[in-house]
């Protein structure tokens, strides 16, 4: 018996150092072809396992007007997966007595008010970072995104009120930047330091993130930096990079593949250091992996999976076998990124991209999860490009019925005069919107928002379609007007009319009424 086992012990790493092999060159070539699929121009990819870097490359253009590579060290915006350093700091400030997670958020941040005040009262520091405030997907987002805008974190605190809930109070998940913005306010006030400066000083720096900033603004060398790119009319193009500092603490950290496996390292490392220094409790460590927030597992889940929700910071699921996955994703306009780590397999993957499309980084990160869980090849490439493929044209569909009833009323005597409909529109929490015209036809503008402006467009007697004069948002929205009994617009709102538009562009959540 112990012949046989030792044979068999042999057999299975001889096995899996030839896969290993295998799988670099497999893995390479499903790179090459993801970017050509869903027109990525650049990649780069990190795998660790057992503690050790098995795969660090970058793969396509990291831009493409200079044309330059992207490689292993090229600095990427990793959008959300700035959460679990959010949550991270926090639980610090924890062992160090000055913060607990079900600390009433108004102990910290005495005006902070929400829409209902016993949900206010009772509103605390671990609601902050769970999803689960009863606002809608994205509520408020409009308050940072795009980049542009003259809010600040005071704004947003201050404006919150304003946001009406979608469901009660801790009963469902929906993602919320904006109580990630009030978290890291929370943490300056506690800690004494800005959430830049802490998260580079007191977690960046001990961990061994050499690369890394918290934000764009500190980057001082940008000659290794993508530059972001997105599907505009059906073409990809290079855009400026688009994040406002004010929402750092929900999405502004930029890093590379290296340091964030050398992050990924420490945290299945229990919080401990390269020298050792343990930087976080156990207890705490503990805390921020356990599920807050349920979310229901999909019917046929492609790994088994028996739960799925949020933690503090992080998502979490199981995986073939009741392997724990806590994992994140990230996009800001023109990137998405992917981090993942499977603790009891040593096992963490990140995919960096700049190009706002979730299937590639899904495709490769699926790809090498499976390989190490022992999955046959289920061809992610296909089934998401397929996907993919038909999800684009779905909306271009769309798109392309609604411009084209946009041409075919032009002229139509049912249409409102611009004097029914021009005038300045007002939403508490986002400001005002001002609708002009210039003899030739309709314009819009955001005040605040300074990016956000372009042609109104009209639809039918009632609603209009405003379309951005940057394409690349592809963000276009209906504006429905109610109408007064002398036929004069008195209030709107606004509807996006494709589902690809991003949830944080909530033109929905507006609820603008005509002040002059």
């Amino acid at each position: 018996m112990i012949i046989k086992r030792l044979l068999t012990v042999t057999f299975f790493i001889s096995a899996f150092t030839i896969n290993a092999q295998i799988e670099d060159q497999k893995l390479d070539k499903l790179i090459e072809e993801t970017l050509t699929t869903f027109e990525v121009p650049g990649i780069s990819v990190g795998i660790l396992k057992d503690g050790e870097i098995v795969y660090a490359k970058g793969h396509g253009l990291r831009s493409l007007t200079t044309k330059k590579e992207m490689n292993d060290n090229t600095l990427v915006g990793v959008a959300s997966n700035s959460k679990g350093f959010t949550c991270f700091a926090l639980a610090m400030m924890i062992d160090d007595g000055k913060l607990n997670w079900d600390d009433k958020v108004r102990k910290h941040i005495p005006e902070f008010q929400l829409y209902d005040p016993w949900v206010t009262e009772n509103f605390t520091v671990r609601d902050l970072v769970t999803h689960r405030s009863g606002m809608g997907l994205g509520a408020g987002d409009l308050m940072f995104f795009p980049e542009g805008n003259d809010f600040d974190v005071n704004d947003v605190i201050n404006n919150v009120k304003y946001l009406e809930p979608e469901s009660s109070f801790r009963s469902e998940f929906a993602y919320n930047n904006n109580m990630f913005i009030i978290a890291g306010e929370v943490l300056k006030r506690v800690s004494g330091l800005s959430w830049e400066e802490f998260i580079e000083a007191k977690i960046m720096k001990p961990v061994g993130m050499k690369n890394s900033k918290a934000s764009y603004n500190r980057i001082a060398d940008k000659s290794n930096i993508i530059d972001a790119h997105t599907r505009a009319e059906g073409k990809v193009i290079q855009i400026p990079h688009d994040w406002s500092e004010t929402a750092n603490p929900a999405g502004g950290i930029v890093s590379n593949v290296h340091d964030m496996l050398t992050w990924a390292k420490f945290l299945m490392n229990d919080a401990v250091t390269e020298n050792g220094e343990r930087l976080l409790s156990q207890a705490q460590f503990h805390e921020l992996w356990q599920l807050q927030t349920p979310l229901r597992v999909r019917a046929n889940d492609s790994y088994d999976s028996n739960f799925r929700g949020y933690g503090l910071g992080w998502f979490l699921t199981d995986v073939k076998g009741g392997h724990k996955q806590v994992y994140h994703t990230g996009g800001l306009i023109g990137t998405v990124t992917q981090f993942t780590m499977i603790p009891d397999l040593d096992l963490a993957i990140v995919v960096l991209t700049n190009q706002m499309n979730g299937n590639a980084f899904n495709t490769i990160t699926n790809t090498i999860k499976d390989s190490y869980l022992g999955y046959e090849n289920r061809n992610w490439l296909k089934s998401y490009g397929d996907r993919n493929s038909d999800y684009l044209k779905y909306n271009d569909s769309i798109k392309a019925e609604v411009f084209s009833k946009v041409e075919s009323i032009k002229g139509s005597p049912i249409l409102p005069k611009p004097e029914q409909i021009v005038g300045t529109y007002s939403d508490d929490w986002f400001g005002d919107i001002i609708i002009s015209h210039d003899g030739n036809g309709y314009k819009i503008k955001s005040k605040r928002s300074s990016r956000l402006f372009g042609k109104l467009l009209p639809y039918n007697a009632t609603t209009y379609v405003t379309k951005w004069n940057d394409r690349s948002y592809d963000a276009d929205v209906f504006v429905q007007f109610t109408f007064n009994e002398k036929g004069e617009a008195e209030s709107a709102t606004m509807k996006y009319i494709a589902p690809i538009t991003d949830f944080s562009f909530d033109f929905h959540d507006l609820e603008l009424k005509k002040t002059k």
